[in-house]
């Protein structure tokens, strides 16, 4: 579970209501027309501008916002080296049985193309035409919500241009002024929070996750080649150190040293 997301939209959310709460009512923010035309405007919007599948799709894809899988870069490095010995030791076919016990599809993928004497440049170019078709359907999920974020305000001034419609309408009614007033502001007041406190920062999670799993990949990539390679561990291992940050690899190196000792 990623707290930092929940607690964003807790705290935003929470903050806007105090600050209502302090300067008038609560109550007052909430209108159902406006809501009715943001929220709807805006569905109905990103459903003509993307296939209904990729819409239902992306439904599964906001929990991966809150909730994922997280990749340790650096565990993934010392699997990496615990396979690179495995196949120092007992040659590339004791790979085979290595890559039964992985739950990354991945990395045993890429086991099982050097297990059979696969060309490196074709495990290379078949690794990374899946990471690229993965990287595109990440972008797919960040569009669909980037677009949402982009149609809420447009909707929001829909709704203000409404509302100020239906008030110089009737303006020589006294008593419609305020609420067409209401419907013009609330409107704007809802696309903007939830472009700005929702959609975008929903497409911004899913777009660092995204990076951080590529990466990660790439690494596997990198590190797989290597073993084909016959390189030495303790050099792979150097090599894939040059992925991460240096906060990283500090605390990669004292786990190293804690274990040798």
């Amino acid at each position: 579970m990623d707290i930092a997301s929940l607690l964003g939209l807790i705290v935003g959310f929470g903050f806007v209501v105090f600050g209502i709460n302090l300067s008038g009512s609560v109550g007052a923010f909430i209108h159902v027309p406006s809501l009715a035309i943001v929220v709807g405007g805006t569905v109905a919007a990103t459903i003509t501008s993307f296939p209904l599948k990729k819409m239902i799709g992306s439904i599964k894809v906001v929990k991966n916002a809150f909730v994922s899988k997280e990749l340790s870069p650096m565990g993934v490095i010392d699997k990496i080296i615990e396979i690179a010995n495995v196949a120092r030791k007992e040659g590339l076919l004791a790979l085979e049985e290595a890559a039964e016990n992985l739950d990354d599809e991945f990395l045993k993928k890429g086991i099982l193309l050097i297990v059979d004497g696969t060309d490196p440049e074709l495990v290379r170019n078949i690794l990374e035409t899946e990471l690229s078709f993965l990287e595109d359907r990440h972008n797919e999920g960040q569009a669909i919500f980037e677009t949402m974020g982009t149609f809420a305000p447009a909707f929001g001034m829909v709704g203000t241009l409404i509302g100020l419609i239906n008030m110089l309408k009737d303006l020589e009614d006294p008593s419609s002024v305020g609420p067409n007033m209401s419907t013009a502001l609330i409107t704007t007041f809802y696309g903007t929070l939830f472009a700005n406190l929702i959609f975008l920062p929903i497409a911004n999670k899913l777009k660092g996750r995204s990076k951080e799993e590529i990466m990660v990949k790439e690494l596997m990539v990198e590190g797989l080649l290597s073993i084909q390679a016959g390189e030495n561990p303790r050099i792979i291992e150097e090599k894939l150190k040059t992925f991460l940050p240096p906060s990283m690899r500090t605390s990669l190196d004292k786990g190293t040293e804690g274990g040798n000792a």
